[in-house]
């Protein structure tokens, strides 16, 4: 009985992701961002994963240290994050970004139009894309447990994406 919530999770996990991953490839998008246009597409050749957040998501706040984290270490290997918020303001995202300084990609989807193409279910979610653009696999939630495997899975997809390209 111990196990029955891992399992729970893992079921889950198949049917959250199950629909877009049929697809193979990422919906491609563009959108605004912090600092001008962010379009998946001009990611191609880079390992991303794309995080969609909003400002009253404590889990949010939590993982964007670790995002900035990751995109210092890993972005001479070909790692981008994109995150792209989903507050109906932009004023309650700016103050979020003010406070946490992300140094990766921002962009804004106010209406969710991207967060629907991606099927999203719940906050945060992220989705790591190859290099050729293929959807690899979905997260949803950022907890500290989920690190060391989130990361794990982020270095082998851009080791394996190396031979790939």
């Amino acid at each position: 009985m111990q196990n029955l919530p891992k399992m729970l999770i893992a079921i889950l996990a198949m049917c959250f992701s199950s629909a877009i991953f049929s697809a193979g490839t990422a919906p491609d998008f563009e959108l605004e961002g912090l600092n001008g246009k962010v379009k998946l597409s001009e990611y191609k050749g880079k390992v991303v994963y794309l995080d969609f957040w909003a400002s009253w998501c404590a889990p949010c706040r939590k993982s964007f240290p670790w995002l900035n984290d990751m995109q210092t270490r890993l972005k001479k290997k070909g790692f981008s994050v994109i995150a792209i918020n989903l507050d109906a303001k932009r004023t309650d995202a700016d103050k979020f970004i003010s406070e946490l300084k992300p140094n990766f990609d921002i962009a804004f989807d106010p209406p969710g139009d991207v967060a629907a193409m991606y099927e999203l279910r719940g906050m945060p979610s992220a989705y790591l894309i190859d290099r050729n653009g293929k959807l690899h696999s979905a997260h949803m939630g950022f907890r500290d447990n989920d690190i060391p495997l989130l990361e794990r899975e982020i270095e082998a997809l851009l080791n394996r994406s190396k031979t790939m390209k």
